[in-house]
């Protein structure tokens, strides 16, 4: 299923990589660790050009491996996992009064977001409204 406007696609289906099998449980949780030790503790999710492959090459390992510990344990993609997390930052950037002066546009690119349309469709995906529509609904200003 579709959601017209920012075209979302809802249906998810799991695919089984074979390549997940090749991950042993030891490697898995700590590659799991420094994934987010690398993307949530020291931001990185926030950085517009920070890739599955550019943090493969900063855990020392390929891409494959890293996509396996996203899927299996986060159970999403690469990209979803990133935009999870600026679409938290987003939300309270939206309700702090502080930021109230900021377009969206601001909001978006501080959050990681390389373009309005990007950061309007997986904003929407995870939270069923607009960034505006979240603002005007959640502002405690």
């Amino acid at each position: 299923m579709t959601m017209g406007k920012y075209n979302v696609n809802l249906a998810t289906t799991k695919k089984e990589a074979a390549y997940r099998a090749l991950v042993s449980p030891k490697l898995m949780g700590k590659l799991k660790a420094r994934i987010v030790y690398l993307l949530f503790r020291k931001k990185k999710y926030k950085d517009k050009e920070y890739s599955a492959k550019r943090l493969a090459e900063d855990l020392g390992t390929n891409t494959r491996y890293v996509s396996a510990v996203v899927n299996v344990c986060f159970d999403m993609n690469y990209t979803s996992l990133v935009n999870k997390y600026r679409i938290e930052d987003a939300k309270a950037m939206l309700v702090d009064r502080r930021n109230r002066d900021l377009r969206m546009e601001d909001i978006s690119d501080l959050c990681g977001f390389s373009n309005r349309q990007s950061f309007y469709a997986a904003f929407y995906k995870y939270t069923g409204v607009t960034p505006r529509q979240y603002k005007l609904d959640n502002a405690k200003y």
